[in-house]
């Protein structure tokens, strides 16, 4: 009993040094991809082959079909991708995930052990982990710990499978209870193959991964436990465990990403009930073609886990749209959220799990924020020059909104500065702190000329014409400089500061005519005090506007301009 007391815990180590590896790997390798898998999923057209292949090489990076399902469900949260867009993207996640199989499979060869090769490739990873000096490096050693981690995992589990299958009292009992199950026997019978399924559907549930399911046939199948016949329903079972993920990802979310998650897991049903009755009719036939191929059963499962996606793909493409339709009949809209829907929600939690695109996503939030309070700006100079006060309260609910951005941008990069971010994404939330800041305080500036507005209008007061020229030139100005920083500060693109600080500088000039201007109107007796006043701290201002807007721009320089080797 203490013997096997013993191996299951080494088997629980061993399965815990294999996720971790999977983690380390997989969270890695998106710190290094992650813009990159941003933009594949941001821009999968309506093409199909075009989504499954880019489903299938985001999987293949973030080494977990859950983790691609999660971002895939963030996206049509926020209105990035559409219901087809995410339907062929998950078919390819699905295809992406075997990945895993194969690498697993590579375990364990006769007279060559490569666990021990990875093992060293692990102590490598350190090395380079602990002499390296730029975070790229860094990350490349942590990439080889978390490959050789997964095998020391996988031989952890083989290892004590094959103690416990060995011992001279366990074995012969262990050995029993899996015959019964149907080892050794040519076909399962239909309700075995039903436990088995459901096993695989459980488990892969509760551990919301099928690589950890994985791992385990693996070692069970290397020590002669379980057969092809008995893993092939096991990994059907899998691929409906891991929808667990992305279903409990899509609590809280608008329509259409519940209805994201529930693609994913009809795609799995309707998979596993194409295969399941035709593997209880012909499953010496489907167990015969895979041994032909190979008489390794690790091999045998990568094969049919990796045969069960691609054919389920293939034969599913064909149906994306009626499969959204279903969706939508499974998860109807309401009447109520019908004259109501919920602003995409860009900021989504679910993004923290994968900080890089977490952190494009804080990006498109500033962006977002900085069009509002903009457009308060345009709307402040228009009624400062009509003396027009009907927008007041659209600007005023703007403002709200704007104030409220501001709060959950800081909230949300508070909570994203807590993950491990690579050093160039670090820089970047810290100066996301200030764009905000800045982006605010533009619209703070943009009340400040509606209240000047009002105070022009209580007295009764205009500009002269040459004034109100100078005015809308400035405006111009602060437009030409606008739309160079959003262009700089979304493709962070250093190459237009020159510009910017031309148009940075043309503002700084008009501001100093415009006092210049104001002082002549004055010793000519065109302006009056009162007017006169108003003018100035307008002019002052608008020219701190441009200093913010410029500020936008400036951000870009404290990460684009890291040094390399810090």
């Amino acid at each position: 009993m203490m013997t096997l007391i013993m191996q299951i815990f080494f088997m629980l180590g061993g399965l815990t040094t294999f996720m971790v590896g999977m983690k380390m790997m997989g969270s890695n390798l998106e710190k290094a991809a992650g813009s990159s898998m941003r933009k594949l999923m941001t821009k999968a057209s309506a093409n199909r082959f075009v989504g499954v292949g880019t489903g299938a090489v985001v999987t293949a990076i973030v080494n977990s079909s859950s983790a691609t399902t999660v971002m895939i469900v963030g996206f049509v949260n926020v209105g990035l991708l559409t219901l087809v867009q995410a339907t062929s993207i998950i078919m390819g996640a699905n295809i992406g995930t075997t990945i895993s199989a194969f690498i697993m499979a590579l375990s364990g060869a006769e007279g060559f052990s490569m666990a021990a090769v990875f093992s060293l490739l692990a102590f490598v990873g350190l090395i380079i982990q602990m002499v390296g000096k730029s975070d790229k490096i860094k990350r490349i050693g942590s990439i080889l710990i978390g490959v050789g981690f997964i095998f020391i995992g996988l031989n952890f589990m083989s290892s004590a499978v094959n103690k416990i299958v060995n011992d001279d009292q366990l074995g012969p009992q262990i050995r029993n209870i899996f015959i019964m199950l149907g080892n050794g026997q040519e076909t399962l019978s239909v309700g075995v193959a039903i436990l088995l399924f459901l096993v695989g559907v459980l488990f892969t549930a509760l551990m919301q991964a099928s690589a950890a399911l994985t791992g385990i046939l693996i070692a069970l199948a290397s020590q002669g436990l379980i057969t092809i016949n008995m893993a092939i329903f096991i990994t059907l079972g899998s691929n409906i465990g891991t929808c667990a993920t992305s279903l409990i990802s899509s609590f809280g979310t608008n329509i259409n990403a519940r209805r994201t998650a529930v693609i994913h897991l009809l795609f799995n049903v309707i998979g596993c009930l194409m295969f399941f009755i035709p593997l209880l009719i012909w499953e010496d036939k489907m167990v015969w073609a895979i041994t032909r191929l190979t008489d390794d059963p690790k091999w045998q499962i990568a094969i049919f886990h990796m045969f069960f996606n691609v054919m389920t793909t293939l034969i599913l493409i064909w149906f994306i749209k009626p499969l959204t339709k279903l969706a939508c009949v499974i998860v109807p809209e309401s009447r109520s959220k019908k004259k109501k829907q919920k602003e995409p929600d860009m900021l989504d939690v679910r993004f923290l799990e994968t900080p890089p695109i977490a952190v494009a996503q804080v990006r498109r939030a500033l962006l977002s924020m900085a069009d509002m309070s903009y457009t308060n700006f345009k709307r402040s100079v228009k009624a400062l020059l009509n003396s027009d006060l009907s927008e007041k309260d659209a600007f005023a609910e703007t403002e709200k909104k704007i104030n409220a951005m501001n709060k959950e941008v800081t909230a949300y990069c508070i909570k994203l500065n807590a993950k491990d971010l690579s050093m160039v994404d670090e820089s970047k939330v810290g100066s996301f702190y200030h764009v905000t800041s800045d982006i605010e305080r533009i619209g703070d500036y943009a009340e400040n000329i509606v209240e000047f507005t009002e105070a022009q209008s209580e007295n009764l007061t205009n500009f002269s014409e040459e004034a109100r020229a100078e005015l809308q030139d400035m405006e111009a100005r602060i437009d030409k400089l606008y739309r160079l920083v959003v262009q700089a500060f979304e493709h962070q693109d250093l190459t237009l500061m020159p510009e910017i600080d031309e148009a940075e500088e043309a503002i700084d000039a008009k501001q100093r005519e415009m006092e210049e201007a104001h002082i002549r109107r004055m010793h000519e007796g065109v302006c009056n005090v009162e007017i006169g006043a108003i003018y100035l701290q307008i002019a002052g201002t608008l020219e701190r506007i441009g200093d913010h807007i410029t500020n936008i721009a400036n951000s870009v320089k404290t990460y684009k301009e890291l040094p390399k080797h810090p």
